[in-house]
């Protein structure tokens, strides 16, 4: 897959092209279809599908300091974008400049100019250019203009809910991470670097990794989860706390995960957790035989639902 930084770099000589548009944070099951549709519509033309983003999120600069907990970091967005088999990704850096292009101007632009549209496809709540005043149908009359065809994806709907990131953000924030990984149909994961905690785990037998993820990740509630610790390519059970560790009066919010059945140095190594279920809240214990007959329990739990 092709990566590109800006419309701007589309290759000179460009041909016709089948576009999706959106901020796809989370690639969840909708984007998946949305996305999915785009490659196979684009191989049966026999063209090239381009999946194009925006960085930051719209949010922000729209509405600064409004930005979304990330549910997908732009390195792990472009994976399992190009997963999906498209041919392209094009990120477009949303400035307040581009934020002020009429939805004519965006066409003209972004679709017909430099990426040179034939089909666009977009999910049927789409909305695009200055204050979002763009919509499918706007996108449509003006595709008559300019010689592309639209096509609009319903929103995928389980069970009465439609998956959507604002949805999935939302359980996330709430530890529900069973019905965050439906809708995104796979886990949830957040990433970052191991940091030196305190080193309190390693005193009582269970030495934990303490990761620091980049600002607005989407961390799951205060809580004890059953969750994949990935390390390049291999995959550990892992039993992680999430909260300010109340038994020792902590006030910094930290991720610890417990990665059974591995020893060794983590510190400095970038890792992912992938979210299986969630254990039980944040307790105090009055003493330490309690805590480690509960981290025991924990182990044990994390163990059964992973296998």
């Amino acid at each position: 897959m092709q990566r590109w930084r800006g419309f701007e770099a589309a290759p000179g000589g460009w041909g016709r092209s089948v576009v999706t548009i959106g901020v796809f944070d989370g690639v969840h099951r909708g984007h998946q279809e949305i996305i999915g549709y785009t490659v196979k519509r684009a191989r049966d033309l026999g063209i090239q599908s381009v999946v194009v983003t925006f960085d930051p999120h719209p949010a922000e600069v729209v509405r600064p300091g409004s930005h979304p907990a990330v549910l997908t970091p732009p390195g792990r967005k472009a994976e399992l974008i190009e997963a999906l088999g498209a041919d392209v990704l094009c990120v477009i850096p949303f400035t307040p400049d581009f934020s002020r292009r009429s939805p004519e101007e965006f066409v003209h632009e972004v679709l017909v100019e430099h990426l040179h549209a034939a089909l666009v496809v977009v999910g049927e709540n789409f909305r695009f250019g200055h204050r979002a005043a763009g919509d499918v149908e706007q996108l449509r009359r003006l595709g008559r203009s300019f010689g592309y065809a639209v096509e609009d994806a319903p929103l995928v709907v389980s069970d009465g809910l439609i998956f959507s990131s604002t949805y999935i953000r939302a359980c996330v924030d709430a530890g529900d991470v069973r019905a965050a990984a439906a809708a995104l149909g796979r886990p949830h994961r957040i990433e970052g670097i191991v940091v030196r905690g305190d080193q309190r785990g390693r005193e009582i037998g269970f030495p934990t990794a303490n990761l620091l993820c980049a600002n607005r990740t989407a961390v799951p509630a205060d809580g004890v989860y059953a969750a994949w610790l990935v390390r390049r390519d291999q995959r550990y059970m892992a039993a992680v706390s999430i909260g300010t560790n109340p038994t020792f009066s902590g006030r910094e919010r930290r991720i610890e995960a417990y990665a059974l059945d591995f020893s060794g140095d983590l510190y400095g190594e970038r890792l992912a957790l992938d979210f299986v279920a969630h254990l039980r809240e944040m307790r105090t214990y009055d003493s330490l035989p309690p805590l480690i007959a509960q981290i025991e329990q924990d182990v044990a739990d994390t163990r059964a639902i992973l296998s």
